[in-house]
């Protein structure tokens, strides 16, 4: 059970379709009840209606709190009688919360979001009684956990189980091919995700570095004019994650440049897998994946200066970016899709 919209790129979203795909693979029956703006974009999917774009975190939600879909999410769970109900952010206003007040079966919750929560907030008086409904927690990092616990109570019991990543279908992802040093960017155009940092630092790269700028949002128009006329940029808007995967493999940097509000660095893990030396902003969640100088340089959140000083350490430095793929490589490993599957399965069959 999904509270986003399917057909709205996201970090859970993501989580959901591929934890979903091993669990089938395993040869378990799977699906996935959630919002969709649009055709399900996989198998196995119950669309619940079109969803609302709510601001929260320095970002938007595409979520869908209406009536229509807590009624359609109580008539699915009424006709599929499922074995066991898995519920992403269990408190999060739409689908999951209503399956959490009104559903009987075994309940897994899964808690990914970091930082302040007014949701939280907001339901910290009734949140530990409801939340006695579910059967386990799970946090997908420590800040997910400590972003949680004042809602669920110090006394619950919270598993943490990280998020993972398909890692063959990166690894093996036909790379898209670049002209020259290319640089790529992946995530909503809004000021957490830090875009505009990343091309303010285009003033200390080198005339022949490429980037690629993927995805849109709020401040795309704001960004493309400050910035249309560098010939170095590429606007690709939203892709999809054939295109995602293939963009990955082709770039010699994965930049991740956010101000706040990583739980949990799942794009890192793709670009690891990719092969791709990642230079990133030094944040908590992102540290949950990555070492700095290890895997990743890590730079202070919102310093271009120091942004573009460690992408050209890389385009200059083949030894170092090598060095850099190789820890990646082995560090993505850690984190295979296909694992936590079979550990969330030991939890089910716990639950159930």
């Amino acid at each position: 059970m999904c509270p986003y919209s399917l057909t709205v790129p996201g970090g859970v979203q993501g989580q959901v379709l591929a934890l979903a795909r091993s669990l089938r693979a395993l040869g378990h029956e799977v699906r996935v009840l959630a919002p969709c703006d649009g055709p399900p974009p996989d198998a196995g999917v119950t669309p619940l209606g079109n969803s609302i774009p709510f601001a929260t975190n320095g970002s938007v939600a595409p979520l869908a709190p209406d009536l229509p879909c807590a009624l359609r999410t109580i008539r699915a769970l009424r006709d599929e009688d499922f074995d066991v109900v898995h519920l992403q952010e269990p408190f999060c206003p739409g689908p999951t919360l209503t399956t959490l007040l009104f559903s009987d079966r075994p309940m897994v919750g899964t808690f990914h979001r970091s930082g302040a929560s007014r949701t939280y907030s907001a339901l910290k008086p009734v949140a530990q009684r409801v939340g006695r409904r579910l059967d386990a927690m799970v946090a997908v990092s420590k800040d997910a956990l400590a972003t949680a616990r004042p809602a669920v109570g110090d006394a619950a019991e919270v598993e943490l189980l990280f998020n993972a990543i398909e890692v063959e279908r990166f690894a093996k992802a036909p790379p898209h091919p670049a002209d020259g040093p290319t640089v790529f960017f992946l995530g909503r155009h809004e000021e957490r995700k830090g875009l505009g940092v990343l091309l303010e630092a285009l003033a200390w790269l080198p005339r022949d570095v490429t980037v690629w700028v993927a995805g849109e949002g709020p401040q795309t128009a704001e960004l493309q004019a400050a910035y249309g006329g560098d010939a170095r940029i590429q606007w690709l808007g939203r892709i999809n994650d054939e295109e995602v995967a293939s963009r990955l493999r082709g770039a010699d940097v994965f930049c991740a440049p956010s101000l706040h509000g990583e739980s949990f660095g799942v794009v890192l893990l793709e670009a690891m897998a990719s092969h791709t030396a990642i230079v990133a902003s030094d944040l908590p969640g992102y540290r949950n994946v990555a070492t700095p100088e290890v895997d990743a340089l890590m730079t202070p959140p919102g310093d271009a200066v120091a942004l573009g000083s460690a992408i050209n350490r890389v385009l200059g430095d083949q030894s170092l970016a090598a060095d850099l793929v190789a820890a990646g490589e082995h560090r993505a490993n850690e984190f295979s899709m296909d694992r936590l599957a079979e550990l969330y399965l030991a939890l089910y069959e716990r639950v159930g």
